[in-house]
């Protein structure tokens, strides 16, 4: 028995648009609603939501049943902690501020076992094997991760090609509001010279043969994203469909 097919993966290489939706209020209940509304894949995040390595489980768990795939973003690109995530079961993993090929490099041997990489082998206490079930996990854990790199920075544009061109990385994720703080507009990622670096960033990352993605909460930029080709695109976040709803509901009885 091997490690279980990442079809996610699978579908970022076959270039097939891949929808998602951002999940922040670190919850499994609020999770496994999400995993059945019909996304391609959910965002379990790591680094600005209150979730830490145990409830990240639980929200893996919840989701084990979902169609939808579970996307882990750390909140760091600390190997100690990423080794965590993949034994937890994640198998997709999004790094944030990625700047240069060596921090993309390295992240890549983090994701692998030896001696193709540094990842502990530690498959006989976790969740990725089945507990020790899975007896081909650690000879074929290794094809079926998938490594996205956030850049968000101008430091991280200035190396995109860099790091887009890495071996082991399978997508590379703009960030656009660090991006647009980063460039001086803070809170306005939909400022003119940012999407102008955004979707120049979208074009370089493909013609490097590599996934490109994205997250906006603007129906019409993700338009645009997909007709530039990006792959994989976060349409909206739960806190932000929570904040939504209830404020409209509210106002329809004031």
């Amino acid at each position: 028995m091997s490690a279980p097919i990442n079809g996610f993966k699978q579908a970022l290489q076959h270039k097939q648009a891949q929808i998602g939706l951002w999940l922040a209020l670190a919850s499994p209940y609020s999770a496994e609603i999400c995993g059945a509304a019909g996304f391609d894949w959910l965002l379990l995040d790591g680094e600005h939501a209150p979730n830490d390595v145990p409830l990240l489980m639980s929200q893996l768990q919840a989701l084990a049943a979902a169609p939808a795939h579970a996307v882990v973003r750390a909140p760091m690109d600390a190997p100690w902690l990423i080794k965590q995530l993949l034994d937890i079961g994640a198998q997709t993993l999004l790094i944030p501020m990625v700047e240069s090929a060596e921090q993309a490099q390295a992240l890549v041997k983090a994701v692998r076992y030896p001696p193709h990489g540094i990842r502990g082998v530690g498959a006989a206490l976790a969740r990725a094997s089945a507990f020790n079930r899975t007896p081909d996990y650690l000879t074929t854990a290794n094809a079926q991760i998938c490594l996205l790199v956030q850049v968000e920075s101008r430091a991280g544009l200035a190396q995109l090609d860099a790091i887009t061109a890495t071996e082991g990385v399978d997508g590379v994720f703009i960030g656009p509001a660090d991006l647009a703080a980063d460039m001086g507009y803070p809170g306005q990622p939909a400022a003119a010279e940012v999407q102008q670096a955004v979707e120049a960033a979208l074009l370089r990352i493909q013609s490097h043969g590599k996934a490109a993605g994205i997250l906006s909460a603007d129906a019409k930029l993700c338009a645009r994203y997909l007709a530039l080709g990006a792959t994989f695109v976060a349409v909206g976040s739960d806190v932000g469909l929570l904040v939504k709803a209830t404020s409209a509901l509210a106002a329809d009885f004031r």
